[in-house]
């Protein structure tokens, strides 16, 4: 294989029905019982149709304002993936554009994570698909390579293996190792319950708050 334009079958993804379980825990939770380190930067947007969307990372590493591996990405992705690209965060040419997503949305691909930029805007907001990029365009790309599929990534600084569980929500995306998955899905499901009492509490007016004052105290805050 040549570096830069090798293509690797992904052998395993994260198992569905962890998938499913994922579907139903806000990013900010799953982000947090991973004590914050496993959340794609700030600077994503959404620009699809479809505002949540949880699945399999599909990797493709692209050369600055060229998609050619891609449009093989999109060919070759399996329904429910979300391809997740590595554009070196350029967004002076985009990468993908409603040609693309809608062949996409056909193939069954659940959505895109683009450390780039898109274009037709107004389309992608139309479409049944998650589309999360650094930002917009209308210059379009090249399509002459390199690139490679299947490697190991960074997005959006994080480190993306192929298979790993990808969550995506208007709060942003967050990014769990595929080996962990399991036990970060469980933990977070134990947190959302841990938010869904403190909304009763503070709707009841019992929310605690004798925690702040306290730890004020223990910093040696006068006042508190």
């Amino acid at each position: 294989m040549t570096i830069g334009f090798r293509i690797r079958p992904i052998a395993a993804r994260v198992a569905p029905a962890i998938i499913q379980r994922a579907a139903k825990v806000p990013a900010a939770n799953i982000g947090d019982v991973m004590n914050r380190l496993q959340s794609l930067s700030g600077t994503f947007h959404s620009y699809g149709g479809r505002k949540r969307m949880v699945g399999p990372a599909f990797t493709v590493k692209a050369r600055s304002g060229d998609n050619l591996l891609l449009h093989r990405a999109v060919d070759m992705a399996q329904p429910g993936d979300i391809i997740v690209c590595d554009g070196n965060g350029d967004l002076s040419v985009a990468l993908m554009g409603d040609l693309m997503l809608g062949h996409a949305t056909k193939r069954g691909v659940a959505g895109v994570v683009l450390d780039g930029a898109v274009r037709d805007v107004a389309s992608l907001a139309k479409m049944d698909l998650g589309v999360w990029a650094r930002g917009h365009t209308p210059a379009g790309p090249w399509k002459e390579g390199p690139g490679e599929i299947g490697t190991p990534i960074s997005c959006g600084g994080q480190v993306v293996m192929p298979g790993d569980l990808i969550c995506c929500d208007e709060d942003g995306v967050v990014v769990v190792p595929m080996d962990e998955a399991e036990a970060v899905i469980a933990a977070a499901e134990a947190h959302q319950a841990k938010e869904i009492k403190a909304e009763q509490d503070i709707q009841a007016g019992t929310w605690p708050r004798d925690w702040v004052v306290q730890s004020l105290r223990e910093k040696g805050c006068e006042g508190a």
